[in-house]
């Protein structure tokens, strides 16, 4: 079961034209932005990755705006893990699991995600906030993440999981952002 207290998320290249392009993009969105504010209401630690900003351009709007309070970290490397600065942010949020959003699930998801859970961290993949441009190869990084004891997840799934109690402060804001 994930904990509040040891749960952070990963925002993975949800950017320029390519976010427009992927599959049911406007869902994937829509998905990331309520999982980013469920996040920001249980104080998740978040670290928010740009591919190639210059070439690929910066994260969507709607994310970027409700991701003003932080910079996102620039990496060349499909694999996060091969950048310094998100190792470096990794280690100082000082967490065990992480959840994962974003795209491409197959390139930059995929490879981030494992390299992550063969790091030792518990790794959910987040599979309505995540999307390639064909179903197909989104399926495929789920079905390869899985087998490499990758956990996954949904939205409203792990939401509720964080919040646990009914009772809890942010429950209403959860419920909200479900809703």
């Amino acid at each position: 079961m994930l904990d509040n207290e040891n749960t952070g998320l990963i925002v993975i290249d949800i950017q320029g034209k390519l976010a427009r392009l992927v599959h049911e993009s406007d869902a994937v969105i829509a998905n990331c932005e309520k999982l980013i504010k469920g996040a920001q209401a249980l104080s998740l630690p978040i670290l928010w990755l740009e591919q190639n900003p210059r070439k690929l351009g910066p994260t969507v709007e709607i994310l970027a705006e409700i991701l003003d309070n932080q910079q996102p970290i620039a990496k060349f490397t499909f694999d996060a893990c091969l950048e310094p600065k998100f190792i470096e942010a990794v280690q100082a949020a000082n967490i065990e699991s992480w959840l994962i959003c974003g795209i491409e699930a197959h390139i930059c998801v995929y490879q981030t995600a494992l390299s992550l859970k063969v790091s030792g961290f518990n790794v959910q993949l987040v599979g309505d906030c995540i999307s390639s441009r064909s179903l197909d190869n989104k399926n495929l990084a789920i079905v390869k993440l899985l087998n490499h004891g990758v956990d996954a997840t949904g939205l409203e799934m792990c939401l509720y999981e964080l919040v646990k109690d009914c009772r809890a402060v942010e429950f209403k804001e959860i419920l909200g952002l479900i809703k």
